[in-house]
């Protein structure tokens, strides 16, 4: 006979995600077919031949990440001198994700990375990945991520973003020096 609180029954686990479960496996078919990849390739050539493409595509990546960080900073930089925010991506992240599939070892990653680098292609995804983010916005439920994101848009009915700065409803102590750090925010 045992004394004491009963013991509460188990917690069921929340459900895994769909992404959750077959992302591993995807990532484990994606590299037994790199590898099998390289194998034939190596066999119809040699072991030299694919080790130059390996470096060639590690080369061109590079190259590739390079020149899309210098037109994101050249874009930024004239944002920032117009006054206004950048464009909408231009398609740099797409190319910079380009690059580095190029520099990953193998030859899927390599087409896929090519492919990247279609303007065409970057359009396409770029429109499927920002009507994705704003459904995901829509949908978000209160007091989650996505709805703060949602917040902290605030558009004037001519399409511009409101600027506003945070006000702290408590007086500042003597002592709190990270009140005094920070400065007000301007435009």
């Amino acid at each position: 006979m045992t004394t004491g609180a009963p013991t509460p029954p188990p917690r069921t686990r929340p459900r895994r995600s769909r992404l959750r479960t077959f992302l591993p496996l995807g990532i484990a078919a994606w590299l037994v077919l790199e590898i099998w990849l390289l194998t034939v390739v190596a066999g119809a050539t040699s072991g030299f031949t694919v080790f130059l493409l390996l470096v060639a595509g590690f080369v061109a990546g590079s190259v590739v990440i390079k020149r899309a960080g210098r037109r994101a900073f050249q874009s930024l930089n004239e944002a920032l001198q117009r006054g206004g925010s950048p464009e909408r991506g231009g398609g740099n992240g797409f190319m910079m994700l380009g690059g580095l599939l190029i520099m990953i070892p193998g030859l899927v990653s390599d087409a896929v990375g090519l492919l990247l680098l279609l303007p065409p292609v970057q359009k396409a995804l770029s429109r499927y990945a920002e009507r994705t983010v704003d459904r995901k916005l829509r949908q978000a439920a209160p007091g989650t991520l996505g709805d703060a994101f949602q917040q902290v848009r605030i558009h004037r009915p001519d399409g511009k973003i409101v600027q506003g700065e945070v006000i702290r409803e408590t007086a500042a102590e003597p002592g709190d020096t990270a009140w005094e750090q920070r400065p007000p925010l301007t435009s």
